[in-house]
């Protein structure tokens, strides 16, 4: 047993001091986890898109067009920004990227409205964007139903139906919007947590091929080889825990700034009870650890390293099921997926510190989570044994 811990300690300290002596490494480990984070939080900070210009197109010219017209223009998603003459005036602004959207009152709106008839208004959304389309067509929607409440009351007060049996015609079933587990309903609160726990992910990823792909230049070059790739069966499990053990303690400050600082300090949902939360992401960050050893076995170079990390990011915040739903995907890739830990950690993150889940709601991604730490120990010491058959 002193032998053991010797070993693992030799290892640790090696490990720790090759990180330490990699400028490149140090910046990804350290600096990059912290930069992202911020970055990420000062660029989506506002939750929603606010004040889109649109172009109204008023062929009406009635007291009806002008009041939804006024309304919109109250709403905090779009501002009214210009009356256009003519459509063709309209697209012009379209075109020129002045506007988002425009608004279009038939001339024979205010007619149809007086002959208790079914009138007609035509909404243009730029769709270059979804948040675009998503922001006008919210505050064109809004203003919408509110303008066709009006009308209602003023068609029953015609018909002699006036004060709270007329409001209870035009709105039978009262109902109260509530947005669960984001206030805001904006972009930032879904994104930004997949995204924290995604830079856990691709660093580790990072940094570890970096660190990887030197050794194999080192041992290419200065015909050096390292002590991990000359152990025995027993010493190459040391060898693969105490690396572990280095990066597992590196980034533990890592984890904590990230996944519960940055949340409190950018006002994303985080309900989720700490404890839970630990003992769900320390599955996580060991996965990680031993999947990223196992591919950095297959890694020859240094910049090997940075190509597979561009590659697979936004690969993996696609897979994860933060963007789109994972039960809407082909079955192929709903599998593939589950091979990366960052899939099962942005799911269970996001149940837990957004949605305030238990382990046992998240026990799906838990048990995950606990089979890639065993599978991808064990491929980190097959991979290990590889490379010193090998000679690589």
């Amino acid at each position: 047993m002193k032998q053991i811990l010797h070993d693992l300690w030799q290892t640790y300290l090696i490990e720790v001091q090759r990180v330490f002596r990699d400028g490149g490494v140090v910046l990804i480990f350290f600096i990059a986890t912290i930069l992202y984070p911020l970055i990420f939080g000062a660029v989506y900070k506002n939750e929603m898109i606010r004040n889109l210009p649109v172009a109204v197109v008023d062929e009406s010219k009635s007291e009806a067009s002008r009041r939804f017209i006024h309304k919109l223009d109250n709403t905090p998603e779009v501002n009214v920004h210009y009356h256009c003459c003519s459509m063709a005036e309209a697209r012009r602004l379209m075109q020129q990227r002045r506007i988002n959207g425009i608004l279009l009152f038939p001339r024979d709106y205010d007619q149809r409205l007086s002959e208790l008839r079914t009138a007609r208004v035509c909404l243009f959304c730029d769709m270059s964007s979804f948040l675009y389309y998503r922001t006008v067509l919210t505050g064109a929607t809004m203003v919408l139903v509110d303008e066709m409440q009006t009308i209602q009351l003023q068609r029953y007060s015609l018909k002699g139906i006036t004060g709270e049996s007329a409001e209870e015609l035009v709105q039978p079933i009262p109902y109260d919007d509530v947005k669960l587990y984001s206030p805001q309903g904006g972009f930032t609160s879904f994104l930004v947590p997949a995204l924290l726990v995604l830079v856990v992910h691709q660093t580790l990823f990072l940094g570890i091929g970096i660190l990887s792909g030197t050794t194999r230049e080192e041992r290419r070059l200065l015909k050096v080889v390292p002590a991990h790739l000359r152990a025995n069966t027993h010493g190459r499990i040391r060898v693969v825990l105490g690396r572990a053990l280095a990066y597992f303690t590196m980034y533990v400050p890592v984890v904590f700034v990230d996944l519960f600082l940055m949340p409190r300090w950018f006002n994303l949902p985080h309900i989720g009870q700490a404890t839970t939360l630990l003992a769900f992401l320390l599955p996580f960050l060991l996965a990680t650890i031993f999947f990223c050893m196992t591919v950095g076995s297959l890694i020859r170079e240094r910049d090997t390293g940075m190509v597979a990390f561009m590659f697979f990011s936004v690969i993996l915040l696609f897979l994860s099921g933060a963007i789109w739903p994972q039960y809407n995907m082909p079955a192929f890739w709903r599998a593939f997926g589950y091979l990366f830990p960052s899939t099962h950690g942005i799911q269970g993150f996001i149940k837990i510190n957004t949605m305030g889940a238990t382990l046992a709601s998240a026990r799906f991604e838990l048990i995950m989570l606990w089979l890639q730490v065993i599978l991808y120990f064990t491929t980190s010491c097959l991979a290990l044994r590889w490379v010193q058959k090998l000679k690589l």
